[in-house]
């Protein structure tokens, strides 16, 4: 049977449920390390559906140097703009003037960025143009709807009553994964009562890559500088007012957002559709099972406070394909439940961290009580006039770590 005008395969020694950023990244440090494996992703998204993403993410200086091992960050960063400060202000939507409590500007060695803002859209094309050009199998508006785990193969049923045999099924099926669900997995999970709107706006002045997080009492406002006198927004509200939000008209959205946005770039215009997404935490309890692994989002939902999301699930991809392909060259069978178990140690720790972490800063910015207020202000003044520490935190957004895997600093696997 075929899905458009590609024959489905019987086999895959490994198959990829989910064809976003960290399902594709992953097929292709595989397959880039290890040819000889055959890597299957089904991906249920259409090219409508990619090219209607009006996300963009911040990716980390770790991230940009396995995209460049890859051979793609070239491509990128044509479009990519490097985030050459960063200031965070805490205030009421209604107060006429911000300070600014906390600043970080790039001083890191070599002049590198400690991260650039990309569209998804591009990112995500790139990976499949890559993907699809070392020999990933790339089944497009496929999905995986139920699997069989056996001692030494699982059996994948597909959407379109296809079955696939793999060595090993990969779940990057987001943070609602059926397939999280199907094998077992708990989550420890609470919602946050927030949405986050997502959409780019234009502005008559450059913003020279400076990047703003304004703490407002209904979590923060982040201004996000992209390519040209462009900005990515990744607006914080409740459910019930950003449901509101969404339904009003251009104009009344449009003074809303110029209340928040303020007037330093000129006059602003919403520039794409506008989007929200339910926010919260989520943290599986386990990263494995026999012939079963999970990665980014199906792993982990994290808060976009520290914009985070995407760089750990390419630490996650980086990790998962660093394990497969080491154990394949030694002669392991790398879907058995001992040897994913080395992926799980690696990534584990580091992502209920960052969980825990995004949590605690959600917590003690979206609220307008003015005792925390004055508390936080005082503690981020203190930051800022502390250069060590302030590198610190930027090598710590940057993802440097000697431990971290191969591809994340820059080295083939």
């Amino acid at each position: 049977m075929t899905k458009g005008k590609q024959k489905i395969p019987d086999h895959s020694d490994i198959l990829i449920a989910g064809g976003g950023y960290v399902g594709l990244s992953c097929a292709t440090a595989i397959k880039a390390s290890a040819p000889h494996l055959s890597v299957m992703v089904v991906d249920p998204a259409s090219d409508s559906q990619i090219e209607n993403d009006e996300r963009s993410s911040a990716v980390a200086a770790d991230a940009s140097r396995m995209l460049e091992a890859l051979g793609l960050w070239t491509e990128l960063l044509v479009n990519a703009q490097p985030i050459n400060e960063m200031i965070v202000t805490d205030s009421k939507v209604t107060d006429i003037t911000r300070p600014v409590f906390l600043t970080f500007a790039n001083d890191r060695q070599g002049d590198e960025p400690f991260a650039h803002m990309v569209e998804n859209r591009q990112l995500v094309k790139a990976l499949r143009k890559k993907s699809d050009a070392l020999g990933v199998i790339r089944i497009e508006q496929e999905s995986v709807s139920d699997f069989t785990e056996a001692s030494a193969m699982c059996s994948v049923n597909l959407a379109s009553g296809n079955s696939v045999s793999t060595r090993l099924l990969i779940a990057c099926d987001g943070v609602r994964s059926k397939l999280r669900d199907r094998a077992g997995i708990k989550t420890v999970h609470w919602p946050y009562d927030q949405k986050a709107i997502v959409c780019t706006v234009e502005h008559e002045r450059d913003h020279a890559g400076k990047a703003e997080e304004h703490f407002l009492p209904a979590g923060p406002f982040a201004i996000l500088p992209l390519k040209g006198n462009r900005s990515s927004l990744v607006w914080t509200e409740s459910t019930r007012d950003a449901e509101n939000l969404l339904k009003q008209d251009e104009f009344v959205f449009e003074m809303e957002l110029e209340q928040r946005f303020g007037h330093k770039l000129g006059k602003i215009s919403v520039a794409s559709k506008v989007q929200a997404f339910p926010l919260g935490l989520r943290l599986a309890r386990e990263f494995v099972k026999n012939r079963f692994a999970l990665a980014g989002d199906a792993a982990h939902g994290i808060h976009p406070i520290a914009g985070q999301g995407l760089n750990l699930g390419f630490k996650d991809a980086a990790a998962l394909a660093e394990t497969i392909v080491n154990a394949d060259r030694l002669g392991q069978d790398f879907g058995t439940l001992d040897v994913l178990e080395q992926y799980q140690a690696w990534r584990r720790f580091d992502t209920v961290r960052m969980g825990v972490t995004t949590d605690v800063l959600n917590r003690l910015f979206s609220n307008d009580n003015d005792l925390l207020r004055g508390l936080r202000d005082v503690g981020m003044g203190m930051v800022d006039r502390m250069p060590g520490l302030k590198r610190f935190f930027i090598n710590q957004a940057a993802g440097d770590n000697p431990a971290s895997p191969k591809l994340l600093r820059g080295e083939a696997i």
